[in-house]
Protein backbone atom coordinates (compact mmCIF):
# COMPACT_ATOMS: atom_id res chain seq x y z
CA UNK A 1 0.00 0.00 0.00
CA UNK A 2 1.46 3.36 -1.04
CA UNK A 3 -0.42 5.42 1.52
CA UNK A 4 -0.61 4.72 5.25
CA UNK A 5 -4.39 4.82 5.71
CA UNK A 6 -6.77 3.08 3.30
CA UNK A 7 -9.83 4.92 2.06
CA UNK A 8 -12.91 4.06 0.03
CA UNK A 9 -12.90 5.40 -3.51
CA UNK A 10 -15.61 6.12 -6.08
CA UNK A 11 -14.50 7.26 -9.53
CA UNK A 12 -17.24 9.27 -11.22
CA UNK A 13 -17.86 11.87 -13.92
CA UNK A 14 -20.07 14.92 -14.35
CA UNK A 15 -20.69 15.69 -18.01
CA UNK A 16 -18.25 15.52 -20.88
CA UNK A 17 -16.70 17.67 -23.57
CA UNK A 18 -16.04 16.92 -27.23
CA UNK A 19 -12.61 17.09 -28.87
CA UNK A 20 -11.00 15.55 -31.94
CA UNK A 21 -9.15 12.56 -30.52
CA UNK A 22 -6.04 13.39 -32.55
CA UNK A 23 -5.47 16.56 -30.56
CA UNK A 24 -5.03 14.53 -27.37
CA UNK A 25 -3.51 11.34 -28.82
CA UNK A 26 -1.04 11.42 -31.68
CA UNK A 27 -2.41 9.40 -34.58
CA UNK A 28 -5.94 9.36 -33.13
CA UNK A 29 -9.18 9.97 -34.97
CA UNK A 30 -10.06 13.37 -36.42
CA UNK A 31 -13.65 12.84 -35.29
CA UNK A 32 -14.77 14.46 -32.02
CA UNK A 33 -14.92 11.99 -29.15
CA UNK A 34 -16.31 12.35 -25.64
CA UNK A 35 -13.95 13.12 -22.78
CA UNK A 36 -15.71 12.67 -19.42
CA UNK A 37 -15.16 15.29 -16.75
CA UNK A 38 -13.98 12.89 -14.09
CA UNK A 39 -13.73 13.40 -10.36
CA UNK A 40 -13.39 11.13 -7.35
CA UNK A 41 -15.16 10.72 -4.04
CA UNK A 42 -12.83 9.63 -1.27
CA UNK A 43 -14.38 8.33 1.95
CA UNK A 44 -11.84 8.89 4.71
CA UNK A 45 -12.26 6.94 7.98
CA UNK A 46 -11.84 10.11 10.07
CA UNK A 47 -12.57 13.09 7.81
CA UNK A 48 -15.55 11.64 5.95
CA UNK A 49 -16.32 12.44 2.29
CA UNK A 50 -13.61 14.29 0.33
CA UNK A 51 -13.73 15.24 -3.34
CA UNK A 52 -10.89 15.27 -5.82
CA UNK A 53 -12.18 17.81 -8.37
CA UNK A 54 -15.88 18.10 -9.20
CA UNK A 55 -16.46 17.89 -12.96
CA UNK A 56 -18.94 20.23 -14.62
CA UNK A 57 -22.11 21.77 -13.23
CA UNK A 58 -24.93 23.80 -14.80
CA UNK A 59 -23.09 26.89 -13.62
CA UNK A 60 -20.59 26.36 -16.44
CA UNK A 61 -23.24 27.40 -18.96
CA UNK A 62 -24.11 30.50 -16.95
CA UNK A 63 -20.48 31.55 -16.83
CA UNK A 64 -19.99 31.03 -20.57
CA UNK A 65 -23.15 32.81 -21.73
CA UNK A 66 -21.33 35.83 -23.17
CA UNK A 67 -18.00 36.82 -24.71
CA UNK A 68 -15.17 36.19 -24.16
CA UNK A 69 -16.01 33.16 -21.99
CA UNK A 70 -18.54 31.87 -24.55
CA UNK A 71 -15.58 31.02 -26.79
CA UNK A 72 -14.70 28.31 -24.27
CA UNK A 73 -17.82 26.25 -24.93
CA UNK A 74 -17.77 26.95 -28.66
CA UNK A 75 -14.27 25.57 -29.00
CA UNK A 76 -14.92 22.78 -26.49
CA UNK A 77 -18.61 21.80 -26.66
CA UNK A 78 -19.91 20.50 -23.35
CA UNK A 79 -22.71 18.01 -22.71
CA UNK A 80 -24.08 17.92 -19.18
CA UNK A 81 -27.23 16.78 -17.37
CA UNK A 82 -28.08 18.04 -13.90
CA UNK A 83 -28.51 14.52 -12.57
CA UNK A 84 -24.82 13.92 -13.36
CA UNK A 85 -23.57 16.70 -11.09
CA UNK A 86 -21.35 15.80 -8.16
CA UNK A 87 -23.80 17.28 -5.66
CA UNK A 88 -26.66 15.15 -7.04
CA UNK A 89 -24.57 11.98 -7.13
CA UNK A 90 -23.52 12.49 -3.53
CA UNK A 91 -27.09 13.16 -2.40
CA UNK A 92 -28.19 9.93 -4.08
CA UNK A 93 -25.46 8.17 -2.11
CA UNK A 94 -26.72 9.65 1.16
CA UNK A 95 -24.11 12.43 1.46
CA UNK A 96 -25.37 15.97 2.03
CA UNK A 97 -23.23 18.70 0.45
CA UNK A 98 -22.55 20.17 3.91
CA UNK A 99 -20.83 16.93 4.91
CA UNK A 100 -17.99 17.40 2.44
CA UNK A 101 -15.17 18.90 4.49
CA UNK A 102 -12.46 19.05 1.82
CA UNK A 103 -12.30 19.46 -1.94
CA UNK A 104 -8.87 18.80 -3.42
CA UNK A 105 -8.43 20.71 -6.69
CA UNK A 106 -5.95 19.28 -9.17
CA UNK A 107 -5.93 22.60 -11.07
CA UNK A 108 -8.29 25.41 -11.99
CA UNK A 109 -9.68 24.51 -15.41
CA UNK A 110 -13.44 24.83 -15.55
CA UNK A 111 -14.11 21.11 -16.02
CA UNK A 112 -12.40 20.46 -12.68
CA UNK A 113 -13.87 23.26 -10.56
CA UNK A 114 -17.37 23.43 -12.04
CA UNK A 115 -19.15 22.17 -8.93
CA UNK A 116 -17.15 23.65 -6.05
CA UNK A 117 -19.82 26.20 -5.14
CA UNK A 118 -22.21 23.33 -4.36
CA UNK A 119 -20.25 22.42 -1.22
CA UNK A 120 -20.68 25.33 1.21
CA UNK A 121 -18.72 23.92 4.15
CA UNK A 122 -15.77 22.52 2.22
CA UNK A 123 -12.24 23.79 2.49
CA UNK A 124 -10.18 23.79 -0.69
CA UNK A 125 -6.77 22.17 -1.00
CA UNK A 126 -4.58 22.93 -4.01
CA UNK A 127 -1.04 23.87 -4.90
CA UNK A 128 -0.65 27.61 -4.36
CA UNK A 129 1.12 28.22 -7.65
CA UNK A 130 -1.80 26.65 -9.49
CA UNK A 131 -4.11 29.38 -8.21
CA UNK A 132 -1.47 32.06 -8.59
CA UNK A 133 -1.20 31.20 -12.27
CA UNK A 134 -4.85 32.12 -12.97
CA UNK A 135 -6.16 34.34 -10.20
CA UNK A 136 -4.88 37.61 -11.62
CA UNK A 137 -5.88 37.07 -15.24
CA UNK A 138 -8.28 39.34 -17.07
CA UNK A 139 -11.33 37.91 -18.88
CA UNK A 140 -9.61 37.15 -22.19
CA UNK A 141 -6.49 35.56 -20.73
CA UNK A 142 -8.54 33.65 -18.15
CA UNK A 143 -10.70 32.17 -20.91
CA UNK A 144 -7.59 31.19 -22.85
CA UNK A 145 -6.31 29.52 -19.68
CA UNK A 146 -9.58 27.59 -19.23
CA UNK A 147 -10.39 29.43 -16.00
CA UNK A 148 -13.84 30.82 -15.19
CA UNK A 149 -13.50 32.74 -11.90
CA UNK A 150 -17.27 32.84 -11.37
CA UNK A 151 -17.21 29.11 -10.73
CA UNK A 152 -15.45 29.75 -7.42
CA UNK A 153 -17.38 30.93 -4.33
CA UNK A 154 -16.87 34.48 -3.13
CA UNK A 155 -15.17 33.25 0.04
CA UNK A 156 -12.84 30.90 -1.82
CA UNK A 157 -9.57 32.25 -0.41
CA UNK A 158 -10.93 32.30 3.15
CA UNK A 159 -11.87 28.65 2.87
CA UNK A 160 -8.61 27.62 1.22
CA UNK A 161 -5.82 25.50 2.62
CA UNK A 162 -3.19 25.96 -0.10
CA UNK A 163 -0.09 23.79 -0.30
CA UNK A 164 3.37 25.20 -0.99
CA UNK A 165 7.01 24.19 -0.69
CA UNK A 166 6.88 24.56 3.10
CA UNK A 167 3.93 22.17 3.48
CA UNK A 168 4.45 18.76 5.13
CA UNK A 169 5.78 15.99 2.91
CA UNK A 170 6.30 12.26 3.22
CA UNK A 171 8.72 9.98 1.40
CA UNK A 172 7.22 7.75 -1.26
CA UNK A 173 8.17 4.09 -1.74
CA UNK A 174 11.37 3.45 -3.67
CA UNK A 175 10.94 2.80 -7.35
CA UNK A 176 8.48 5.60 -8.01
CA UNK A 177 9.69 8.58 -10.09
CA UNK A 178 8.93 10.90 -7.17
CA UNK A 179 10.92 10.90 -3.93
CA UNK A 180 8.28 12.55 -1.76
CA UNK A 181 4.72 13.83 -1.78
CA UNK A 182 2.67 16.50 -0.05
CA UNK A 183 0.86 14.95 2.92
CA UNK A 184 -2.43 16.80 2.49
CA UNK A 185 -4.13 15.73 5.72
CA UNK A 186 -1.04 15.02 7.80
CA UNK A 187 -1.87 11.34 8.25
CA UNK A 188 -0.38 9.77 5.12
CA UNK A 189 -3.76 9.07 3.52
CA UNK A 190 -3.73 11.59 0.64
CA UNK A 191 -0.33 12.07 -0.97
CA UNK A 192 -0.12 14.72 -3.69
CA UNK A 193 2.61 15.15 -6.29
CA UNK A 194 3.11 18.03 -8.67
CA UNK A 195 2.33 17.14 -12.29
CA UNK A 196 2.69 20.53 -13.96
CA UNK A 197 2.75 20.84 -17.73
CA UNK A 198 -0.87 20.73 -18.78
CA UNK A 199 -1.45 23.45 -16.19
CA UNK A 200 0.93 25.20 -13.83
CA UNK A 201 0.90 23.66 -10.37
CA UNK A 202 -1.39 20.78 -11.29
CA UNK A 203 -1.32 17.94 -8.76
CA UNK A 204 -2.07 14.25 -8.86
CA UNK A 205 -3.09 12.21 -5.84
CA UNK A 206 -1.90 8.84 -4.58
CA UNK A 207 -4.62 7.07 -2.60
CA UNK A 208 -4.98 3.46 -1.51
CA UNK A 209 -7.98 1.31 -0.78
CA UNK A 210 -7.68 -2.00 1.04
CA UNK A 211 -7.32 -3.68 -2.38
CA UNK A 212 -5.56 -1.32 -4.78
CA UNK A 213 -3.23 1.65 -5.09
CA UNK A 214 -4.33 4.53 -7.33
CA UNK A 215 -2.77 7.60 -8.88
CA UNK A 216 -5.43 10.13 -9.80
CA UNK A 217 -3.30 11.92 -12.37
CA UNK A 218 -5.75 14.65 -13.50
CA UNK A 219 -4.82 15.87 -17.02
CA UNK A 220 -1.25 14.61 -17.20
CA UNK A 221 -2.69 12.59 -20.08
CA UNK A 222 -6.21 12.54 -21.51
CA UNK A 223 -6.35 8.75 -21.87
CA UNK A 224 -4.63 5.62 -20.59
CA UNK A 225 -3.66 4.74 -24.15
CA UNK A 226 -1.30 7.70 -24.17
CA UNK A 227 1.15 6.34 -21.58
CA UNK A 228 0.46 2.69 -22.39
CA UNK A 229 1.22 3.12 -26.10
CA UNK A 230 3.69 6.03 -25.72
CA UNK A 231 1.49 8.39 -27.74
CA UNK A 232 1.78 12.02 -26.73
CA UNK A 233 -0.72 14.65 -27.81
CA UNK A 234 -0.56 16.38 -31.16
CA UNK A 235 1.98 19.26 -31.08
CA UNK A 236 -0.93 21.70 -31.43
CA UNK A 237 -2.02 20.73 -27.90
CA UNK A 238 1.07 22.54 -26.65
CA UNK A 239 -0.72 25.83 -27.24
CA UNK A 240 -2.82 25.29 -24.12
CA UNK A 241 -0.02 23.83 -21.97
CA UNK A 242 1.68 25.84 -19.26
CA UNK A 243 5.00 24.14 -20.09
CA UNK A 244 5.77 21.64 -22.85
CA UNK A 245 8.97 20.62 -21.04
CA UNK A 246 7.15 19.85 -17.78
CA UNK A 247 4.47 18.02 -19.73
CA UNK A 248 7.09 15.75 -21.32
CA UNK A 249 8.70 15.14 -17.91
CA UNK A 250 5.47 14.07 -16.25
CA UNK A 251 4.31 12.08 -19.27
CA UNK A 252 7.51 10.03 -18.94
CA UNK A 253 6.91 9.63 -15.22
CA UNK A 254 3.52 8.07 -15.93
CA UNK A 255 5.09 5.74 -18.46
CA UNK A 256 7.66 4.61 -15.88
CA UNK A 257 5.00 4.03 -13.23
CA UNK A 258 2.92 2.01 -15.68
CA UNK A 259 5.89 -0.11 -16.75
CA UNK A 260 7.43 -0.65 -13.31
CA UNK A 261 4.24 -0.80 -11.20
CA UNK A 262 1.62 -2.39 -13.44
CA UNK A 263 -0.71 -3.11 -10.51
CA UNK A 264 -1.00 0.58 -9.66
CA UNK A 265 -4.14 2.02 -11.20
CA UNK A 266 -3.43 5.28 -13.04
CA UNK A 267 -6.64 7.27 -13.51
CA UNK A 268 -6.63 10.22 -15.96
CA UNK A 269 -9.56 12.55 -15.35
CA UNK A 270 -10.88 12.33 -18.92
CA UNK A 271 -10.24 8.68 -19.77
CA UNK A 272 -13.32 6.72 -20.84
CA UNK A 273 -11.42 3.45 -20.46
CA UNK A 274 -10.42 4.10 -16.85
CA UNK A 275 -13.95 5.22 -16.04
CA UNK A 276 -15.40 2.07 -17.62
CA UNK A 277 -12.95 -0.24 -15.81
CA UNK A 278 -12.82 1.34 -12.37
CA UNK A 279 -15.65 3.85 -12.25
CA UNK A 280 -18.68 3.06 -10.18
CA UNK A 281 -21.34 5.19 -11.90
CA UNK A 282 -22.68 5.88 -8.42
CA UNK A 283 -21.42 6.73 -4.95
CA UNK A 284 -20.24 3.69 -3.03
Amino acid sequence: MITEIPVELSILSAGYCLHPERLTLRGGSLKPVAFPAGYALIRHPEHGPILFDTGYSARFFEETASLPASLYRRITPVVFKEEESAVRRLREGGIAPEEVRYVVLSHFHADHIGGVRDFPQAQFIYLQKSYDAVSGLGPVRATKAGFLPGLLPGDFTRRSLPVDEASPKRPLPEGLPFTEAYDLLGDGSLLAVELSGHAAGMIGLFVSTTEHDYLLCADTVWSSRAFRENRRPHPAAGIIMSSRAEYRLNFERLRRIHEQHPALRIVPSHCREALAHWGTGRVK
